[in-house]
């Protein structure tokens, strides 16, 4: 029975902080048709700004509580003014061109940042785990966690759902879920497309980036971090369907549970759990446990 509430909680735990990543990732998808494989250097950004701010938090003697909200803001915000350069700068001199020419802009992004993270912060580990003292312990039926771990998961989904009461309750939201839906159609209404563009990139992009920073605390900052990130986040969003807020959601629980069970059951099965579950999806649902309904062309 212990065994199978720390699978559960452990998964929860994981699926917590992968969900915020993946949620950006499928939101840049959705509104860009952009698989974006730079996502996984702007988590691992988010993780070593997040590292310096504690770092700095504590030089100059903040209050742990207050210098963890600033060190969220303070990544939030500056990972958003680069996600909105990068989008406009770049990004943007791409639009029209084939799929695979996006695709390959992102990645040589996601090399740039993997060699500027190293020439500004080393290779050696970086540690701030201030913030993951600042919860305490905490015990659930008998079993004893770290409150930060725990906090996580009520954060992630408060974050969750203030994306889909975005999507869906603003009229900003609801601009974005038609480009989504359709970007020609909401052109043709008066939409500024690239507004929309900048916009749900620049999200996207900050929602990586407070993911890392969320998970900063509990782990060894180094580089490699965004490698395994992105392989996660894409087997989430493809299991869960590109551009579904709630499929980035169930996604995340399936990968956080798979994995957890495969490092408490079968640790040489871990990616191995994630891969057979993404692999059974494509086979009976190509598009993911929430694809989009779409038009059919006849």
């Amino acid at each position: 029975m212990n065994t199978f509430l720390t699978v559960i909680l452990d998964g929860l735990i994981q699926a917590s902080w992968l969900f915020v990543v993946a949620l950006g990732l499928t939101l840049v998808f959705g509104v860009l048709k952009i698989l974006n494989i730079a996502h996984g250097g702007f988590y691992a950004l988010g993780a070593y700004l997040a590292a310096t701010a504690v770092t700095m938090a504590t030089a100059h003697k903040v209050p742990p509580g207050l210098g963890f909200i600033l060190m969220l803001v303070s990544v939030a915000l500056i990972a958003a003014a680069i996600g909105l350069l990068m989008e406009r700068g770049l990004i943007k001199l791409f639009y029209g061109r084939d799929e695979v020419v996006l695709l390959l802009v992102t990645y040589a992004v996601f090399l740039i940042f993997e060699d500027a993270t190293k020439l500004i912060w080393g290779v050696n580990p970086i540690y701030a785990n201030q913030p993951y003292e600042l919860f305490g312990n905490a015990e659930f039926a008998g079993l004893f966690y770290v409150g930060y771990d725990l906090m996580l998961i009520p954060l992630s989904a408060a974050i969750g759902f203030a994306v889909w009461f975005g999507l869906n309750r603003t009229t900003t939201g609801k601009i974005v879920t038609a480009v989504i839906h359709n970007a020609e159609m909401s052109a043709s209404m008066g939409v500024k497309i690239n507004r929309v563009y900048a916009l749900a990139f620049a999200f996207g992009v900050m929602l990586a980036a407070l993911a890392g920073g969320l998970t900063a605390p509990k782990i060894s900052v180094q580089p490699g971090l965004s490698s395994e990130i992105i392989i996660l986040s894409f087997a989430i969003v493809v299991i869960g369907g590109l551009g579904s807020v709630e499929g980035a959601a169930v996604g995340a629980i399936l990968v956080g549970l798979a994995r957890a069970a495969s490092v408490h059951l079968l640790p040489q099965a871990e990616l191995f759990m994630i891969y057979l579950i993404m692999a059974a999806v494509l086979m009976f649902r190509p598009e993911g446990l929430f694809r989009r309904e779409t038009a059919r062309r006849i």
